[in-house]
């Protein structure tokens, strides 16, 4: 009884709700992040806004010295040097990337549909192999592949680029298109086999259909890949059949001394088409990628 009525004779404890934080602490945290962002993006915008504005100086303006400053008399004579050197090296660009992109992407989704929902004996084993091509330095492979393409007789330039970027890519693509279609319901591929689809009739008429996120996402990244790509364009074209980056290279190896302005206008038609890529599709890319991510 006495431990009964000290209990009941115990004060009892009254919990608070949590309080919800303060505006003022809401306020200064939202302030914080902003000005961080807005920090991070001049900083990201410093050398896009010198590369602008070197672009639009004369001869003697574009000057190291004044790299910051307003062109002292606007011009568009670089833009008109620079586009008349690598507009036939830019049409080459896209010879090679269009092309490679789409083959790359779409044995891609071969494998990847394969791997995933097909399986068979040592199809972890293959997957792995097919990875392993991800971690191969370009650099360890370049003499091996120069003789391969002189046996082979591939003509130099956008045939041998083209080649070379499917080959690379397919590791890449794979993995992604693997990991998309390990979320398709398993119902839809039964569904397809019960009505008598094959594999390729079940990938063509039902899988296919709903992988837009996925090529999307590597369409954007094979193109990127492949236009920017230096390595492979040096060693395997030339200045007459090579695309932008080698051109570009020598733009600005010919024009360095005599005119910064040239050299900046030109990496600006270079970056443009990745550029408008991203700002495009970027949100694309972005969906594509957490498309895949979750299993479901």
């Amino acid at each position: 009884m006495t431990a009964a009525t000290d209990q009941l004779a115990a004060p009892r404890v009254r919990m608070d709700p949590p309080r919800p934080p303060s505006k003022n602490r809401y306020a200064l945290f939202r302030t914080l992040k902003y000005a961080g962002l807005i920090f991070f993006l001049v900083v990201v915008l410093i050398p896009v806004y010198v590369l602008l504005v070197t672009s639009f100086k004369g001869t003697g303006d574009a000057d190291p010295s004044r790299a910051w400053a307003f062109p002292q008399i606007w011009t568009l004579d670089n833009w008109v040097t620079a586009w008349t050197a690598l507009s036939p090296a830019i049409l080459r660009s896209v010879a090679v990337v269009v092309p490679s992109a789409i083959i790359a992407a779409f044995l891609g989704s071969l494998n990847g549909f394969v791997l995933a929902r097909w399986s068979f004996r040592g199809a972890d084993l293959v997957f792995t192999l097919i990875l392993f091509g991800m971690f191969i330095p370009y650099q360890a492979v370049m003499i091996p592949l120069n003789q391969l393409i002189l046996d082979l007789g591939i003509p130099t330039g956008v045939p041998t680029l083209i080649m070379l970027h499917v080959v690379y890519g397919i590791p890449i693509t794979t993995l992604i298109f693997r990991n998309y279609y390990m979320t398709v319901p398993h119902e839809l591929i039964e569904a397809g086999r019960v009505d008598g689809a094959g594999m390729l009739r079940t990938y063509w008429s039902i899988v296919l259909p709903i992988s837009v996120p996925s090529f999307v996402v590597v369409l954007i990244w094979q193109f990127t890949s492949a236009w920017n790509d230096f390595l492979f364009a040096v060693f395997f074209s030339s200045s007459q059949n090579g695309p932008v980056t080698v051109a570009l290279n020598n733009l600005a190896n010919g024009a360095l001394l005599q005119n910064y302005g040239v050299s900046m206008a030109g990496a600006l038609f270079a970056s443009l088409p990745t550029l408008l890529v991203y700002i495009v599709l970027g949100r694309y890319f972005v969906g594509g990628l957490m498309s895949g991510s979750v299993k479901g």
